[in-house]
């Protein structure tokens, strides 16, 4: 940071010696494409987002599950592309908020930063609560304690040096894709239907009958999917920490986003073809279906791989998380006390300890909340985020950003607008439960940005971007 910081929506000059704290120490660059797409790869936890949030998506969409995941695909596309200009267009750790606040205002990167706390928040636990169910083989554990446990072991995990953090996630990748890639293979050669239930989906009726899965159900479902595919944009939170961030964070975004997509459909498509009849389908008790079509020790097998790709999902999403909050700090969006807090580094490790157990530690709390609860509200925070981020992207190439060094999307305006019109009417589609706890949330927020924030300017919510990348962002 020089001596001069810009606020984004003006460009006005705030002398530094007007802000209250010093400034936080910087955050290290130490990983490229591998490590990064390792870590973002576990952060999206394709396996254990197969095996934890599809199950839920076979019983509301039966074999329309595959269907509305490509959707959510092909929308995903989209949404990478807005990623990989903005996160390189703006490479800081505070991901969607910093894109959102330098490209259209800090009052829309407040909004932003809100979405993306609350998936932040809501996600380890979400993951973290299907240890248990696959741990069953070898131990029976309450599922809510057993989800506290995997989050304060990720909490200590986050702690430690990113690098060492990136092999460690890294081997467990590759168990949990031996584990999907094996279901996929099971799940073909038990083929029990036609392909074409993919295309005409179908859920199990009354009277051991079937019903039609209809398009407005499939839309319905497309906040899950999302929330599914959901994990791709790690690669902008660690910005920060890349080495040459303009080649890093678009190659990152784009190769987790096609690996993880395949790691998640493949099997789905496999699973749905494989189920023995279409109420197994809906149970989604998918170690049960590894077994019938193999054995017992490969059902356990399997079992153990998929807790192993929750505990590493845990880890990587209380790593990204912690630099989310460590970023909001350094911008100066809460009391100063708490500001010196949160962007606090272990000398070490270099990691955001405190921020690290702030995310954590609620994490665990967490695991006892309902997990329909917060699945609902998570699905809709991921469709408003997106919303977010596919506005930033309009305003990426106006005023000082036209000319800049950053990765250019193709399709530009087309995909942004086509985003925000899809996302906005599949938020309309969730559930009134879901819209009110979001809703209220992102309304106490827009209050404390008019009361506390807004009318402190100067010295709150200054959305920086590191001094090695400044040049670029304003060249």
């Amino acid at each position: 940071m020089t001596d001069i910081l810009r606020r984004p929506e003006d460009g006005a000059a705030t002398s530094a010696t007007s802000i209250e704290a010093a400034e936080p120490q910087k955050l290290k660059r130490s990983i490229g494409v591998v490590g990064g797409t390792l870590l973002t790869l576990s952060c999206l936890t394709p396996a254990s987002s197969l095996f934890v949030i599809v199950p839920a998506s076979f019983a509301a969409l039966g074999t329309g599950t595959a269907l509305a995941l490509v959707i959510a695909i092909v929308l995903c596309i989209g949404v990478a592309w807005c990623y990989s200009e903005l996160g390189t267009l703006v490479p800081s750790a505070g991901g969607e908020y910093a894109m959102a606040g330098h490209t259209v205002g800090r009052f829309t990167g407040w909004l932003a930063f809100i979405q993306a706390l609350l998936v932040v928040l809501i996600v380890p636990p979400v993951i973290a609560l299907g240890t248990a169910q696959y741990l069953a083989p070898i131990v029976h554990v309450d599922p809510k304690v057993m989800g506290a446990i995997v989050m304060i072991a990720a909490t200590v995990m986050g702690l430690l040096d990113l690098r060492a953090n990136a092999w460690i996630t890294g081997i467990f990748l590759v168990l949990e894709v031996i584990a999907a890639s094996l279901v996929a293979v099971l799940g073909f050669a038990h083929t029990h239907r036609s392909a074409s239930v993919l295309i005409h989906p179908e859920l199990p009726g009354t009277h051991g009958g079937v019903s039609p899965v209809t398009a407005a159900t499939i839309i319905a479902g497309l906040a899950a999917a999302l929330f599914i595919t959901q994990g791709f944009s790690t690669a902008v939170y660690l910005a920060e920490e890349m080495e040459r961030p303009h080649r890093t964070v678009p190659r990152t975004v784009l190769w987790t986003l096609g690996i993880g997509s395949a790691v998640i459909l493949i099997p789905v498509i496999a699973i749905t073809l494989g189920a023995n009849s279409l109420d197994d389908l809906a149970g989604g008790d998918i170690s049960s279906m590894v077994t019938q079509w193999s054995n017992s020790a490969v059902g356990t097998f399997v079992s153990l791989c998929i807790a192993l790709a929750i505990i590493n999902a845990a880890i990587v999403m209380v790593i990204q998380n912690s630099r989310v909050l460590y970023a909001s700090a350094r911008d100066k969006a809460w009391p100063e006390p708490v500001n010196r807090a949160f962007t606090s580094l272990s000398k070490r490790y270099g990691s955001p300890w405190i921020s690290t157990l702030a995310v954590g530690v609620p994490g665990a709390v967490l695991c006892f909340v309902n997990l329909d609860t917060l699945s609902a509200v998570t699905g809709v925070s991921v469709a408003l985020l997106y919303g977010c981020v596919a506005v930033a992207a309009l305003g990426a190439r106006r005023g000082k950003h036209k000319n800049a060094k950053a990765y250019r999307m193709p399709l530009w305006p087309y995909v942004p607008i086509a985003l925000i019109l899809v996302l906005v009417y599949v938020v309309t589609q969730q559930t009134t439960t879901a819209l009110l706890y979001t809703g209220g949330i992102t309304a106490a927020a827009a209050l404390y940005w008019v009361f506390y924030l807004r009318p402190r300017p100067e010295t709150r919510w200054i959305i920086t971007i590191p001094e090695d990348e400044k040049d670029a962002v304003e060249a």
